[in-house]
């Protein structure tokens, strides 16, 4: 009996809670949905969509201190600090908006394939990928010149993407289950894999010290995925609606926003195996996140919401967000 009391208490300590809690909330306010949200650790700033527009927010502060405007059903967001640069996907208008760190000025506007959606920076090449969800393409542009390289096909519906720091990108097809894996030296799908059995993956995040990528899926879990053979080699149970994926290379852990039933799941290896570790409570529709693994904070979007509308028959009615209760989750321990 007493060794498989200390048996009990060794396995709760392994997976003790990592600790996460919501630590504040950042105000924004205004009307609109949202969806994804960037951050830049080293200038403390979030880049948050928002409608037809970003909202830009000092994380120190805690408040918002700059707005990019004149968008077009914003998606993506990214920051390329070493071109003083910042890109924008807007879903409507099939283009990137390009806009100035510092001042926040669009200096640039290349057009896309359709409704780009995520959108990533490759380090080596030093190039912006967008990934076209309608056009299931994706289009290369060279920050340098706000200039489109070129535009290649992905065979499937693109959602979030990944770059390894070597000149490989990898992205989740929606529509099909699979990752991709790209070259960007020379933009083409390299590799493709299914990622059974994950269905519609979103959120994508990656391990680079590990060569692991880490898939939120619609079905509850998250799958994890070898890099040198491009299979999955574990899943762990997650939440209700998840859409987004972060990682944290000094922590080691992975995370996955599930804005169905409000929670943030954290995933970990222990004992050689992947697990699900803690799930903390955030709030309903909170889907979207970035990972700031300089500060080790998780930053998710969310809103309040009023009741649904009556459906129509056969249709679900989505509740209507209230006004001015946009606003930023702050989690971390």
């Amino acid at each position: 009996m007493k060794k498989l009391v200390i048996a009990g208490l060794v396995a709760a300590a392994v997976f003790a809670a990592e600790g996460y809690k919501i630590i504040t909330k950042i105000k924004i306010g205004g009307t609109g949905g949202w969806d994804y949200v960037a951050v830049d650790p080293n200038a403390d700033r979030v880049y948050a969509s928002h409608g037809t527009l970003v909202e830009v927010v000092d994380t120190k502060a805690g408040k918002v201190v700059g707005q990019i405007t004149q968008l077009h059903g914003v998606h993506g967001v990214a920051v390329a600090p070493e071109f003083g640069k910042g890109f924008i996907t807007n879903g409507q208008s099939n283009s990137v908006t390009i806009f100035d760190l510092k001042t926040l000025a669009k200096v640039g506007e290349p057009q896309t394939g359709q409704n780009p959606d995520s959108v990533c920076f490759e380090p080596k090449t030093k190039h912006i990928f967008t990934f076209n969800g309608k056009s299931n393409d994706s289009t290369a542009i060279d920050p340098k010149t706000n200039e489109v390289i070129k535009s290649f096909s992905v065979g499937g519906k693109p959602e979030e993407c990944a770059a390894d720091g070597t000149g490989k990108l990898y992205v989740n097809l929606e529509d099909s289950s699979e990752i991709i894996e790209i070259d960007a030296a020379n933009p083409s799908v390299l590799r493709h894999a299914s990622l059974a059995p994950c269905e519609s993956p979103s959120g994508l995040a990656i391990d680079i010290k590990n060569k692991k990528l880490f898939a939120a899926c619609d079905n509850k879990m998250m799958a994890v995925i070898d890099i040198p053979s491009l299979k999955v080699i574990a899943t762990a149970p997650t939440g209700a609606g998840a859409d987004g994926a972060g990682f944290d290379p000094g922590l080691g852990l992975a995370f996955s926003s599930n804005g169905g039933d409000g929670t943030l799941s954290i995933i970990k290896q222990v004992n050689g195996k992947y697990e699900n570790v803690e799930n903390v409570s955030t709030e309903r529709g909170a889907r979207t996140m970035t990972v700031d693994s300089k500060n080790h904070r998780v930053y998710l979007l969310a809103a309040e919401y009023g009741p649904a509308p009556a459906a129509e028959a056969g249709k679900r009615a989505r509740p209507p967000i209230l006004p001015d209760s946009f606003h930023i989750l702050v989690v971390g321990r």
